[in-house]
Formats: structure tokens, C-alpha cells, sequence
């Protein structure tokens, strides 16, 4: 490993629930949870006060995206169905979500940041990787200017952690939330590091857990204690190594400043089940309207595919997928209707669907396609 790295993780600090409390400052120090369909936004009086839809209010089989901290100490978590939650929060404040806002604010953080320390590397709208190693500032200064820039940039808060690496950068991050700054070196892992549990490795996931736990393996310093023998017998060789090198901090990864995604994909919960012949005019607006925001993400990330794929689930929670390749990179809604609609042509449609789902994968630029493409009659599943 090289002693000179150092990597930054900054996590924004309840980002989507931060942009919503820049619009309702009034909420600030509330359980607020953003999340579900068709939440109305909250209303003011004439003196100001809002009216807000309060969690135990909602009915419906949306999930939640995000809570604010104080949401959080009541066990309201981001990926909870919102009506799971509304037993232990019903009188959280329910707000609805706004995306345009939230990539709006995302730009600007990190454009705050690249400022700063232009090797970054996007990980999702609210987190980013940074490699501060070329940058001849201590540590400590550096990291509360890149955080007082973010602050300028969006009136809102950020955690970093920084490290030699991008695994302990990922969990230091977390370790003094919100707002919080945490710089570690490797000396630092015993002390840090060993004592939290395995899951806060990153990769380290609920059935992994539960398989160490089950082996006695509670902690990263327990994990580290392990023969490697032992990992590799319940995970494989490839993974029981890996888990030996994650607990004790070791992790060679770059920070990757450009990348292709290896699919786009939209995909939408319905209120209740629907059904192919019964509900095929909302089925047929909702299939549409998801083509259209796939190719809008298309033209927006600047991509074509040469693939289009669909994902069904169905009353009973099985999943279906298939894909069609096709011999010409599309981009437009109308292509990609046309050809999901053919994905869906092969799937019975008997059971009632739960979600709907169209994937764009094979990526190209759009630079390399012909920007014309002959016009295409959907295809009508629905």
C-alpha cells in the first residue's frame, strides 16, 4: 500500500431530506420522511404556518427515500415501506419527492468540490470518492475547506472521511454524522476500525452477516482474526480473501474519474396490482411514460444501447426479465417502446403485475450513432 494516499469519502448528510428543509426551513429538527405517490406538497397559510400530510396519513405501498436524522432515532430508515414506518413514526411529516431538485443540488456540491480537488469520482447523486494525494494541504485544513466549500455552494451539510484507502474513507465517513470529519491512518485501525460491526465493510451484506455471525464473527477485528482457511470454506476463495483484506484496511482500488454505466433503467411500483387485459390502458400510459424518462436519461447522460430489456413482478413477488439486442444502437421513446414492447410480447401475462420495469443496457455514446432514426411504430403489449 502506498503510505502517501489519501482518499476522501464525502457522503451528503440526509441529502434528499437536506434539499427538501432548504424549501420548509420551519421542519428543521422534525421527523420528516420524503418518499411515496402522490404526497401533496405542504401548504402555507397567510401567516406562514404549513399543512403537512403526516405519515400515519399515507396509504399506499410507497417506500421511503430518505428520513432525516430525527426520523431516523424513531427507526424510520430509507427503503422502509412507508406503511411499515407509519407504525413506528405516524406523526413523522411526509413529504413528496423532488428528483429535479435533488440533481440540482448534486451538481453543485460537486462542482464545489472538483474546485478544490479535481480527482473525483461520482459514486451516485450523493457521495463521491476524492484523491487528495497530490494536494500539498494537511489533511485536517483541507477537509474543512472542502466541506465549507460545499456549504457555500448548497447550504447543506457533508461528512468526509479520509484515509489511505477507499474502504476505510467509506466507513470513517459515517462514523461522526452529520457534519462530521474523520481522518485515519492504518495505526488508527485497531482502535477505529476492529471494534464496529463486520456489516459496516462495505460488501459485507445481510446474508454475510448473518453467515459470520453464525461462525462467531461479529466485529471487522474478529473478521481480521479469522484464518483465512475458515472465510474460504463458507464464501469461496475469491471472497474469503477479499474479507481478509477488507478487515484489515487493505485496498489498492483507484479513484476512477470517468466511467461508462453499464445499463440506464426505470422502473415503476404500481398502487395495486394490475392486470394485462383489465387494466391495459394504465398499463400502456405508465409503459410509455417509462420509455420516455429512459430516453430522456439517455439523452441527458449522452448514450444509445443496443440492448433493451423489461422486468415484470407480479402479485405473487416472482420477477420476470428479458432482452431484446438489437442491430443498431436506438435512443429515441418511440425505439425503445417498440422494442421493449417486444420483450414483453414473450412473458405470460396471465398474474396480475406488481411493477414494470424497461432497461437500456450496451451502452454507446451518442456521439458514434446517426442522430436520425427512422421513425417506429410501438409495439402494444398492454
Amino acid at each position: 500500500m502506498n503510505p502517501a494516499r489519501r482518499i476522501a469519502h464525502l457522503d451528503m448528510d440526509a441529502f434528499f431530506a437536506s434539499v427538501e428543509l432548504l424549501s420548509y426551513p420551519q421542519l428543521r429538527g422534525q421527523p420528516v420522511v420524503v418518499g411515496g405517490r402522490n404526497v401533496p406538497a405542504p401548504i402555507s397559510d397567510a401567516n406562514g404556518v404549513l399543512s403537512c400530510t403526516r405519515l400515519g396519513q399515507y396509504a399506499g405501498r410507497g417506500v421511503v427515500t430518505t428520513s432525516t436524522y430525527e426520523a431516523r432515532a424513531l427507526g424510520v430508515f430509507s427503503g422502509m415501506g412507508l406503511m411499515q414506518s407509519a407504525k413506528l413514526a405516524p406523526d413523522a411529516i411526509l413529504l413528496p419527492a423532488n428528483f429535479e431538485a435533488y440533481r440540482h443540488y448534486s451538481a453543485l456540491f460537486k462542482s464545489a468540490v472538483a474546485d478544490i480537488a479535481p480527482c473525483v469520482e461520482d459514486r451516485g447523486i450523493d457521495e463521491i470518492y476524492i484523491d487528495l494525494s497530490d494536494i500539498d494541504e494537511p489533511s485536517e485544513s483541507l477537509g474543512r475547506k472542502i466541506k465549507q466549500a460545499v456549504m457555500d455552494a448548497t447550504g447543506l451539510t457533508c461528512s468526509m472521511g479520509i484515509t489511505p484507502n477507499k474502504l476505510l474513507s467509506k466507513i470513517s465517513s459515517d462514523l461522526d454524522k452529520p457534519n462530521g470529519l474523520t481522518i485515519l491512518e492504518i495505526s488508527d485501525l485497531q482502535t477505529r476500525i476492529w471494534p464496529l460491526a463486520a456489516k459496516k465493510i462495505n460488501g459485507i451484506g445481510p446474508k454475510a452477516n448473518e453467515k459470520l455471525a453464525s461462525l462467531g464473527i461479529h466485529t471487522i477485528g474478529e473478521l481480521a482474526a479469522a484464518p483465512i482457511e475458515l472465510l474460504a470454506e463458507h464464501f469461496g476463495n475469491t471472497t474469503g480473501w477479499w474479507m481478509h483484506q477488507a478487515s484489515n484496511g487493505m485496498d489498492d482500488r483507484p479513484v476512477i474519474t470517468e466511467s461508462t454505466p453499464k445499463s440506464i433503467s426505470r422502473e415503476t411500483t404500481f398502487e395495486r396490482d394490475l392486470h394485462a387485459r383489465q387494466d391495459r390502458a394504465i398499463l400502456g400510459e405508465r409503459f410509455t411514460n417509462l420509455c420516455n424518462r429512459l430516453a430522456q436519461d439517455l439523452a441527458r447522460k449522452g448514450f444509445a444501447c443496443k440492448t433493451i430489456g423489461i422486468k415484470l413482478k407480479f402479485a405473487d413477488f416472482q420477477s420476470v426479465t428479458r432482452d431484446l439486442s438489437l442491430t443498431e444502437p436506438i435512443f429515441e421513446a418511440n425505439a425503445i417502446r417498440h422494442a421493449a414492447g417486444q420483450c414483453v410480447k414473450r412473458v405470460s401475462l396471465e398474474r396480475r403485475i406488481r411493477l414494470l420495469g424497461v432497461r437500456a443496457s450496451s451502452l454507446v455514446p451518442l456521439s458514434e450513432v446517426q442522430t436520425h432514426q427512422v421513425p417506429l411504430q410501438p409495439t402494444l403489449p398492454f
